[in-house]
Formats: C-alpha cells, structure tokens, sequence
C-alpha cells in the first residue's frame, strides 16, 4: 500500500501525512489531535510560547490524543544580534509606516524594541517533556541536544529549503528532514544563504535532496489534495507536510475572515513578503506587502518587526481593514475544499488511495 513507507514505522502513524505546526498562535490542540487521531501526524508551533505554556501544551495534546504528534519550535528565533532595535532602525520604520497608523488612528511604539532568544528554555520543556516528535525550523539545535532526543525516543525532524541545509541536517544526525518548497505559505525556514535565494519549489529540491541524502524526506508546500500526495510519493518522498489545507479549517485558531479569503478569489494572489515580520514569508498579496516592495531595507530585524506591527494589526482587525492584515497562505490555496479537519484528513487518504488504485489498472 502507498502509505507503507519509511516514515510511518519511525513516527509509529498509519500515514504519512503531517499537519503544519503553525506558529503565531494559529494551532490548536483539537486541530492537531484530529488529525493524529486519524492516523496522521497533528502538528502545533510553539515558537512563540514560554516554557510553561510548552508544558501545558504537552499535557493537553496526551489528554486529547494517545497517536503521535509533533510540537515545533524554532532554533534561531531571533536576527537582532544586539537584542534591542536602535534610534535610527525605530525612526526608519516609523517613516515608512507613519501614514498607516495615521489612518487607523493609533500611535506608534516610541520605546525602542528588544527580544531575547527563547529556544534554550523551550527546547528544556522538549526534553523534559518527551513529545513523540520534535520539529524544528531555522537551524540545527546542538548535537546535545539531538543526542539527549535520541535517547529519549523522541523523532526529531528538521526544516530544508536547500540541498545544502537538508546535507547539514543529515550530517547532524536528524530522524528526518523537510522539503520546504517555495510555494508553501509561512514563513521561509532558510538557515544557510539568505532566504530570497532559497526558493527552489517542492518537487525539484525533493529530487535533489533524495539524489544525495539517505535520511527520510517529508515534502512540503504546495500537496493538499490525494494527486499532490501521490507525486510526491513518486518522486521519492517518504511523507508529506500539509499546511495551508488544514489551516483552512475551522479547527485551526485562523481568524473566521482569514479562513474566508483562502477559500475566495483572493487565494490566487500570494507574495513573499518581509514587512508584517521581518523574515520572509508567504501569505495573501496585501496593500501593506505591496506598499514594501523594494523598502525591505527599512524594515526592522524579526522578530522586532513582529513587534512594531502588533499594535497596527489588533487595529486594522477591529476596523475590518483586512488589506493591512498579513493572512498566511501557500500557492496551492485555489484547490482548497474541506472546512473540516476530519473531512480534509479523510479526503487526501481517500484521493490518493483512488489515484493508486488506478495505476495498478
């Protein structure tokens, strides 16, 4: 059967498909445990989580599920080497973004900007807790890290844009390694070359990295139906990562507008934006991500990005001004059709099934 592949026995799942661990408070514990308890892999993104939340996390996800899941985190989940945005960075980006605060009538963060890494006291949780699966993006944590993981039974699976990342990440020992393709929606997990440089799509980086690397490859972007599962199967995947679909359905904690405009003529446009973040990342075309193309320079370092535009985006969705509101979706949102996770979940083991079934003929 097409789903008897490597990466069901090392994840202990009936099939090879994963949810995206979103971030940025887009997860939810029913989302990931349906999707588990389907036989699939829930995902849940705690990048932006304290250790104690991590915690209440992993007991809630036992509670709901007794199947696999996977909590992720980020490994460098910071750019500001100094820890605190300058004068000069502050009165840049609050030139370029003056006139949209102006219109939604609210003021600007005077003080400057700080953040401290978070991933040290995350990934304590992670090894205290014992997740079945910890993911990551961004980077490779420590070979100690990796070593304690491995002797707690614990699957680690890292994030490639680039044959040279999935190359590091094999060499650093991981369980499994990701194909994040330039079509998928979030943010662009590049951790060697600059992330404007690292678009390869799905299909070809999952060539190459299955040409040159023996660890288990799950696809990524862009596959949300039974067909996208069944090419990647084909080319060698040994699973699949499903974001944007699973996004769209109302387990997940999207906002009722954005789930709406991913099912909408709107889906078609997605751009790869800097200006809602700081870090690369795919979502609906916007006013805002139009309005920067070319400014990036003026954009304050992720996560202080992040920051500054917290209080211009809790506006904008009080004042229904969705066109300033960055709405995270990949390329393939047009073929969406499921609202429920359930029926998402049944449909892509149903469609590619079908699809395999009719290659035998």
């Amino acid at each position: 059967m097409w789903y008897q592949t490597k990466a069901v026995k090392l994840l202990g799942v009936r099939y090879p498909i994963l949810q995206g661990p979103f971030g940025g408070n887009l997860s939810t514990v029913k989302l990931a445990a349906t999707v588990s308890n389907l036989g699939g892999v829930g995902g849940y993104g705690a990048y932006t989580m304290t250790p104690d939340e991590i915690f209440q996390l992993n007991e809630q996800m036992k509670q709901a599920t007794d199947k696999p899941y996977n909590i992720n985190l980020w490994v460098s989940d910071t750019d500001v080497p100094a820890g605190k945005a300058t004068e000069t960075e502050m009165q840049k980006v609050k030139n370029l973004f003056r006139p949209y605060f102006e219109e939604l009538g609210i003021a600007m963060p005077e003080e400057p900007l700080s953040f401290s890494s978070r991933f040290e006291d995350q990934v304590e949780v992670i090894l205290h807790t014992r997740p079945p699966i910890f993911s990551f993006t961004f980077g490779v944590p420590s070979a100690t890290i990796l070593e304690q993981c491995r002797k707690s039974d614990i699957v680690t699976i890292g994030a490639a844009t680039t044959l040279d990342e999935a190359k590091a990440l094999e060499s650093a020992g991981v369980d499994m390694i990701i194909a994040s393709g330039f079509e998928a929606g979030g943010h662009r997990p590049s951790f060697l070359a600059p992330s404007e440089t690292s678009v390869t799509g799905t299909f070809v980086l999952l060539q190459q990295i299955k040409d040159k690397v023996r660890t288990p490859v799950i696809a990524a972007g862009g596959i949300a139906n039974g067909k996208g599962i069944a090419a990647a199967l084909a080319l060698g995947a040994d699973a699949v990562q499903v974001g944007t679909a699973f996004l769209a359905c109302e387990e997940s904690n999207a906002l009722e507008i954005h789930r709406e405009m991913l099912f909408s003529e709107e889906s078609k446009y997605t751009v790869l934006t800097r200006a809602f973040t700081g870090r690369l990342g795919r979502g609906l075309r916007s006013r805002i991500s139009e309005a920067m193309r070319g400014k990036e320079e003026s954009l304050l370092p992720f996560p202080l990005q992040t920051q500054f535009m917290s209080s211009l985006r809790q506006a904008a969705i009080a004042q229904q001004k969705w066109e300033m509101v960055l709405f995270w979706s990949g390329q393939i949102a047009p073929l969406l059709k499921h609202k429920k996770a359930a029926d998402l979940m049944k449909a892509l083991v149903d469609e590619t099934s079908a699809y395999f079934e009719e290659m035998k003929r």
